[in-house]
């Protein structure tokens, strides 16, 4: 397959929701990461979406839409605290778990009864799903397992000759994926921790929310509860991995200078090509900005081992730039 690889001028944006419309594939620009596009409501169109990616069916789409009141196309009921968190968070990077209509099809949320939908903060993505006409499906725009792209050159790398069009655009502001929020229980939970935290959506609700037990173990879930269904995105299976082993070293921050420093030399003097990721201290969304980013350069580089510096959890976004880090690393933590 030949990819037009494409400036997002409003010709090409109107080329590429007619590509969605007709059931094509096409990647563009959100605030958070880049967003592999398919038509939400067209099941052999989403289909298309998991196997450009190499992506298991059973992994929920995150479904974006281009007006706050169009979340009333995909859920049957709207509570105060939907219309709270949509007049506070959105457009931006948070995306509501909420209960599906039964016109959204399975395959677009893994044969769950709920569905995620996020409206993006970026001109271009809000365009494609308003001139498409419909919602757009659209998890991050790599193969499944790869550091999620936050520069067109990622999609570039890993789509070029599999979709139908690449829509150009900056780099990503935000640099992680959307805060995941599940409201469709009792207590709203977070499934994925993001650039919003559980501190601001609390402010905003005047009320609890907790973390998804799952976030908080240091340990992969797929491999521990093989029969375990996502509700969201990047809940179960390996994501966000380099080609380079990777290695996180965590304690108090000079210990974690000079174990890295070891580490390196020794792997060096080994003959093993060594990077290391290590943000200052407390620039968690200088961290959660570069990160991704950070791993596609090493990948280049063709290192063959990344040592990285843990983050502080007890911060909201170090505790999700921890969440991506971990998984990168495949768990693979060394404590000082």
């Amino acid at each position: 397959m030949e990819t037009k690889i494409l400036e997002s001028t409003n010709e090409n944006i109107k080329m590429a929701a007619e590509l969605i419309q007709n059931g094509g594939l096409v990647a563009f620009p959100t605030e958070t990461v880049y967003g592999l596009g398919a038509d939400a409501l067209n099941p052999e169109a989403v289909q298309k979406v998991y196997a450009a990616k190499g992506r298991p069916s059973d992994n929920p789409m995150i479904v974006h839409i281009c007006r706050a009141s169009d979340i009333g196309q995909l859920t049957p009921k709207l509570s105060a605290t939907i219309v709270t968190l949509v007049e506070n968070f959105w457009p931006g990077p948070l995306t509501l778990v909420v209960k599906k209509k039964a016109s959204v099809p399975d395959v677009t949320t893994g044969g769950l009864d709920t569905v995620a939908v996020r409206m993006p903060d970026d001109q271009i993505a809000l365009k494609l799903i308003e001139q498409a006409g419909r919602p757009i499906a659209a998890p991050s725009a790599n193969l499944s397992g790869r550091p999620s792209p936050t520069k067109a050159q990622h999609v570039i790398e890993d789509l070029n000759g599999k979709i139908d069009m690449i829509l150009l655009g900056e780099d990503c502001r935000v640099g992680i994926e959307s805060t995941v929020l599940d409201i469709s229980g009792e207590i709203p939970t977070i499934l994925r921790p993001g650039i919003l935290t559980a501190e601001a959506l609390q402010a905003a609700i005047g009320g609890e929310v907790v973390m998804d037990p799952a976030l908080l173990v240091n340990r992969p879930r797929d491999v521990s509860e093989p029969d375990f269904q996502p509700k969201a995105p990047g809940m179960k299976y390996k994501h966000y991995a380099p080609k380079a082993q990777m290695i996180i070293v965590e304690g108090q921050r000079e210990k974690v200078k000079a174990e890295i420093q070891r580490l390196q030399l020794l792997n060096e003097r080994l003959g093993n090509k060594v990077g290391v990721i290590l943000f200052e201290e407390k620039a968690f969304v200088e961290a959660a900005h570069n990160f991704f980013a950070r791993l596609r350069e090493l990948d280049e580089e063709s290192i063959d081992l990344i040592l990285a510096g843990a983050l502080s959890d007890t911060d909201g976004v170090g505790f999700a730039v921890m969440n991506r880090m971990l998984k990168s690393a495949g768990y693979n933590i060394v404590k000082v």
